[in-house]
């Protein structure tokens, strides 16, 4: 009995794409990430920073955009535009400060403005925070970060 104790309280924390994938306010960035071979990346040893948006945020979004971007041929510009969303390194809620600049791991670079304990990230509420995992931590947000 207490082997069985010591190993369930002990169990290996999920990685982020175990995160991801297993938070039902998050099955459609889900489905994106499976769509554009994310996976491995995001099982890999990080760590890493997800801005997550949720089911909402990919909500606001025309229904064509999303649909167009899961077809095989623009897998490219999937991988993109989830890649806008990942920072790597560990960036905890309780780090974010106004005027911060983030790197994303696809070379671009988002803002951060936090406002009366309000904060944002290119103009994207986030939502919950500090979700952890094994490699990284993640934080929702309500819409979806489209940069050029």
């Amino acid at each position: 009995m207490w082997i069985i104790l010591f190993t369930n309280k002990f169990k290996q924390m999920k990685n982020m794409a175990q995160v991801v994938g297993t938070d039902n306010y998050l099955s459609t960035l889900n489905r994106g990430i499976i769509a554009a071979g994310l996976v491995e990346q995001l099982n890999g040893d990080g760590p890493f920073t997800i801005f997550a948006p949720s089911n909402v945020a990919f909500g606001k979004l025309s229904k064509d955009f999303f649909d167009n971007l899961e077809k095989p041929e623009n897998k490219a510009d999937l991988v993109d535009l989830l890649n806008h969303h990942i920072i790597a390194g560990k960036i905890n809620f309780s780090e974010l400060k106004n005027g911060q600049k983030l790197n994303t791991v696809n070379g671009k670079e988002l803002n951060v403005t936090v406002k009366n304990r309000h904060v944002s990230i290119n103009g994207a509420s986030v939502l919950a925070k500090d979700i952890k995992g094994s490699n990284g931590v993640l934080h929702s947000l309500d819409k979806v970060i489209i940069l050029s």
